[in-house]
């Protein structure tokens, strides 16, 4: 057991400091091109690169991993993401930080993958909840500490990257020095995703919307905020307390997800989020405190969609079938998230103002809503008893590995539809 415990605590300390590195150098990219002015097109495609490369990473990752064993894997996925961080301090070229925001999003993914595999491998039965819980915890974490960490350094010199490169390497450290584990990747099940939509689609269509809301938050708020004035202080606690607001909330969420229908459910979330972002694109930003609390609520609501998603998924599927849903469930989300920073940039450009980004979320989260309400009316989808639920796990998109840790995919984890 204090071994067991050991490597978690290697293992956590691993991600917290990976997760910082990733949430400070995201804003900074975002940051950095709205100063330089690129085009807000430009952005959004270099900025996609990220989320397309985690999509990619999920179809070759894992060969590395089994080839070379998980430590020279996560020593090789450390290694590349380091040196990409460095680079976008040498090259200010959009074609450049593409390229290097793809091959950072295959490297990240591989890292998330040899985390999760190993912490599956420590992981006994009756502490999986646990470990679970406090590892989707501790990616909130790093990622809304590393927006803070914008305001330790030069923002127009190369110090930022340098900090975010040192701290990609520093999380080679904890896992190096890990003892005595030899993890496998646990196995994975085929998906058909026409056979999930076919029997879930409210769970397909809620994670898409989530990919589509979630990474224009991470890649385009950053550049709204530079083009309508806020100083870098105030950018850095726009991105904090929108994170921190979306873990605090996990909670509350889960708790009414969990005594009320899920549908009627993701349809106050939806229609919440668009609510918010509609006041906000019609009122602009007024004010630095107004425009704090609308994203806190904005990150309240919009981290809520995709674990609601996905546990309305497991109430149709249940335990057998859960790995392989969840896994396809990811890749819904990852390829909304892939293609959201290219749509959220067309529309800022349409519009004419940053405020685009408003009225993005609320276009999509109000369709969501009406996409949802329509399916529940029309009898197209299956009215789970609350009775019969499973329970509701606070969560975010990482790799298909740490469906492995979620306890409802126990094998004694009924849904309502086995």
């Amino acid at each position: 057991m204090p071994g067991m415990w050991g490597a978690f605590g290697a293992l956590f300390g691993a991600t917290f400091i990976f997760l910082t590195a990733n949430g400070l150098l995201g804003t900074l990219l975002s940051t950095r091109m709205a100063m330089a002015a690129f085009s807000t097109t430009t952005a959004g495609m270099v900025l996609s690169g990220y989320f397309l490369g985690l999509l990619c990473g999920s179809l070759v990752c894992h060969r590395l991993i089994q080839h070379v064993g998980h430590i020279r894997a996560f020593t090789v996925f450390a290694a590349m993401t380091t040196a990409a961080a460095l680079l976008h301090g040498l090259y200010l070229s959009a074609w450049s930080w593409g390229l290097l925001r793809f091959s950072s999003g295959i490297t990240s993914f591989g890292l998330f993958m040899v985390i999760e595999s190993w912490l599956n491998e420590c992981t006994e039965r009756a502490f999986r909840g646990r470990v679970f819980s406090i590892y989707m915890t501790l990616t909130y974490l790093g990622t809304g500490i590393g927006q803070l960490m914008l305001n330790i350094g030069d923002i127009q010199s190369n110090s930022l990257f340098i900090i975010a490169g040192i701290f990609y390497s520093l999380c080679l450290v904890p896992v190096s020095a890990t003892e005595g584990v030899h993890p496998q990747l646990p196995e994975t099940q085929p998906y058909h995703f026409g056979k999930i939509f076919r029997k879930a689609p409210l769970g397909m269509l809620g994670c898409v919307s989530a990919g589509l809301t979630n990474s224009a938050f991470y890649a385009m708020t950053p550049i709204l905020c530079t083009k309508i004035g806020l100083s870098l202080h105030q950018l850095s606690w726009i991105m904090t307390i929108t994170v921190f607001a979306g873990l605090a909330a996990q909670w509350a969420v889960g708790s009414l997800s969990d005594r009320f229908d899920r549908t009627i459910v993701l349809v106050v979330i939806s229609a919440a989020i668009a609510g918010i972002s509609a006041v906000m694109f019609f009122s602009g930003t007024s004010s630095f405190g107004g425009m704090l609390l609308q994203m806190g609520l904005f990150g309240a609501m919009g981290f809520g969609v995709y674990p609601v998603s996905v546990a309305r998924a497991h109430d149709i599927f249940g335990g057998r079938d859960a790995v392989a849903v969840s896994a396809a469930l990811l890749f819904a989300y990852s390829t909304g998230a892939s293609a959201s920073p290219i749509l959220v940039s067309w529309v800022m450009t349409w519009l004419g103002t940053p405020l685009g980004l408003f009225a993005y979320w609320s276009v999509i989260n109000a369709s969501l809503a009406i996409l949802t309400v329509y399916l529940r009316k029309r009898e197209i989808i299956d009215i789970v008893p609350v009775e019969e639920q499973v329970a509701f796990v606070p969560m975010r998109s990482t790799s298909p590995v740490a469906t492995a840790l979620d306890p409802r995919t126990e094998p004694e984890v009924g849904g309502a539809n086995p």
